[in-house]
């Protein structure tokens, strides 16, 4: 219940976004909408993603993960309301802004939360929030479809957007009732009969809560010191330098190239299938379902080749297709036309799509998990930013073709990186919270924190 809970939460992110990318024609005459103006509105949660992706990551070290996820969504199902009930520009991006807010809260603590609930040998599982987010994806434009279905007209936007809103407010009641704290984190702030609780009612491990610690001198030790934005620097320091190093480019990159091209596939669809909603519409699920196939395959090849190395085959793939697109795109006859983007998105969902959240949760240990998760997050929402706003003034002034040409340096970056950075959870020996305990538990001088020095897990 409490994995399918936090992946509800991704699977609503991804609605969000979504929604917004199906309904944008039809917004866009309605309220004759100018390049610049689109380019703000979708723009504006991976805005506002960069900075509440950190701010999410410190709530949750501060708080827990559940109360974050909470706010989230009450935050998701007012931007949602305020959207879909909106009757001019502001209005909408005040929505949108709302959204931004839920989505960078929710991303980086949904990923810590899972990474913690989830057993090292299982922990390509992660993956799979990747085929979630386009279960979300197809989901909406088939709902759109049906609106479009019962001619709404071009009002259909307010009833994709308004969806977002009614999944949000159930999410909000159902994680509110069942959702679980995690109990690496209860454990890490020194709360261990709340620990032990958790893991009896989640996995049915009779733990027994030791004595608290006490400090020299007979005072009760205090518990480990609050992770906040002045510790980030923990994160480029030591072991831990390479891993956010590998885990910030594979977000950058597969950020920057999804939502430069994958999130206006309904735009590329009209390109390739004709001037027509419903053909564009469907050719856009019929990508996004290859995007559930390669979601699935990503938890396959991230156990078999690691998350680094498939990483590195998927941007790889993804470089190969851009070029391809960018030098037949308008020539090349209509099946190749369609293989192309098929092509990237298989690339992009089994490799870095997946690979750049899941890599993060699991480089780090539950006191900076989602510190870690949210300063990474934050880094991929940059790339999103620049992908939604420059990709419509690029393919204005220089057309479809060369954008993609230009886009193709950021896939070949990445894979460069994935070569360079060797360090991969997957096939680490152990958990960094398993290196850390042992650590902990072995006689001699006390451990330095995190990140002390080279080689410090």
């Amino acid at each position: 219940m409490s994995w399918y809970l936090a992946f509800g939460g991704l699977f609503l992110d991804a609605y969000a976004n979504a929604a917004l990318s199906a309904g944008l024609g039809p917004m866009t005459d309605q309220m004759h909408l100018s390049s610049t103006q689109i380019s703000v509105l979708t723009a504006t949660a991976p805005f506002l993603a960069i900075i509440f992706n950190p701010v999410g990551g410190w709530l949750a070290s501060r708080v827990g993960r559940v109360p974050p996820l909470l706010i989230a969504k009450v935050f998701a199902v007012a931007g949602a309301l305020l959207a879909a009930f909106s009757g001019d520009f502001s209005t909408v991006w005040l929505g949108r802004v709302l959204v931004g807010v839920a989505y960078g809260v929710d991303f980086a603590v949904a990923m810590a939360l899972l990474a913690e609930y989830t057993p090292k040998a299982s922990s390509g599982r992660l993956n799979l929030w990747q085929a979630v987010w386009y279960v979300a994806t197809t989901g909406n434009l088939a709902l759109a479809l049906g609106f479009y279905h019962l001619d709404v007209g071009q009002d259909i936007w307010r009833w994709s957007l308004g969806s977002a809103g009614v999944i949000a407010a159930v999410l909000l009641v159902l994680q509110w009732l069942f959702l679980v704290e995690s109990p690496a984190w209860l454990a890490s702030k020194g709360r261990l009969a709340e620990a032990v609780r958790n893991l009896r009612r989640m996995y049915g491990i009779e733990a027994v809560a030791a004595d608290a610690p006490r400090a020299t001198g007979g005072d009760p030790a205090s518990g480990p010191p609050a992770v906040g934005f002045r510790d980030a620097g923990v994160l480029f320091k030591g072991a831990y330098l390479p891993r956010t190093l590998l885990s910030s480019v594979i977000s950058l990159g597969q950020g920057l190239q999804y939502f430069a091209v994958g999130w206006y596939l309904p735009v590329i669809s009209l390109t390739i299938f004709g001037e027509s909603f419903e053909k564009a519409t469907i050719g856009s699920m019929v990508f996004n379902a290859v995007g559930i196939a390669g979601g699935l395959a990503s938890a396959f090849f991230g156990r078999r080749l690691g998350l680094r190395m498939s990483s590195a085959w998927g941007f790889g793939g993804v470089f190969v297709a851009l070029v391809v697109m960018g030098l037949t795109f308008g020539k090349a006859p209509l099946a190749v036309a369609f293989c192309l983007p098929v092509l990237f998105i298989l690339c992009h969902s089994a490799g870095p799509g997946a690979n750049g959240k899941s890599i993060a949760a699991l480089s780090y240990t539950s006191d900076v998990r989602a510190l870690g998760t949210g300063v990474t997050g934050m880094v991929g929402s940059f790339g999103s930013v620049i992908g939604l706003y420059v990709f419509p003034q690029i393919k204005e002034s220089l057309g479809l073709g060369t954008t993609f040409l230009v886009l193709s340096v950021v896939p070949l970056l990445g894979m460069l990186t994935c070569l360079a950075v060797k360090w991969d959870p997957i096939q680490a020996a152990a958990s960094p919270d398993e290196v850390a305990a042992t650590a902990a538990a072995a006689p001699g001088p006390a451990p330095r924190p995190v990140g002390a020095g080279e080689g410090q897990p």
